[in-house]
């Protein structure tokens, strides 16, 4: 008897194609370091849809890890269910935020000659998946050019020696900074600016 009413729940949805995107960025930073940005659930501060998580710091994504996050967009938590992951390569979860959708995200990270690709890939399905779609899209077409930026930045401040680092957080301000201090001093040699 519930067998037939589970057939005929699956042929109703079954008009509901599923919604499938993948979205790339290209990042100097290793493969490595973008890896530890995708597993690194407790920081998710780059991220333009999650807001945090109730993971602990250091905690490593394993199959079957379930957690909760908070979105960006709306302030309801949704859990999310690791389903896989290959070391240096791919980190695959399963979100449940509203009964009616299905959404499983992949994120794959792998070298290139042009430097570290990164893909982040969204597989929606269900009768709500159009119009959660349509909320979600431009913050989704945002992630892997964040998570790229992220490690660029991430790599960048480890290249820093470890008094630079607490000095100056920011290397862009740093580099404002230097370059504000070097033409003063030049301003000066040349005479333009008198003391």
């Amino acid at each position: 008897m519930f067998g037939f009413w589970f057939k005929q729940s699956q042929r109703d949805a079954g008009w509901v194609r599923p919604l499938v995107q993948t979205f790339y960025a290209v990042s100097t930073a290793s493969v490595d370091v973008l890896w530890q940005k995708v597993i690194n659930l407790a920081d998710v501060s780059w991220h333009p849809l999650i807001a945090s998580t109730n993971v602990p710091k250091g905690l490593i994504p394993k199959p079957g890890l379930i957690y909760r996050a908070v979105t960006r967009l709306f302030p309801f938590p949704i859990r999310i269910f690791v389903e896989g992951v290959l070391p240096q390569e791919m980190l695959s979860v399963r979100i449940f935020a509203l009964p009616g959708i299905e959404e499983r995200v992949t994120y794959r990270v792998e070298s290139t000659v042009c430097g570290t690709q990164v893909s982040y890939s969204v597989n929606l399905r269900g009768w709500l998946s159009p119009l959660v779609w349509s909320i979600i899209r431009p913050h989704a077409a945002r992630v892997a050019v964040e998570l790229a930026q992220a490690a660029e930045r991430a790599e960048a401040e480890m290249l820093l020696p470890a008094h630079q680092r607490r000095k100056c957080p920011d290397l862009f301000a740093g580099l404002v900074i230097m370059v504000g201090v070097g033409s003063l001093v030049w301003c000066q040699a040349q005479g333009a600016i008198a003391i």
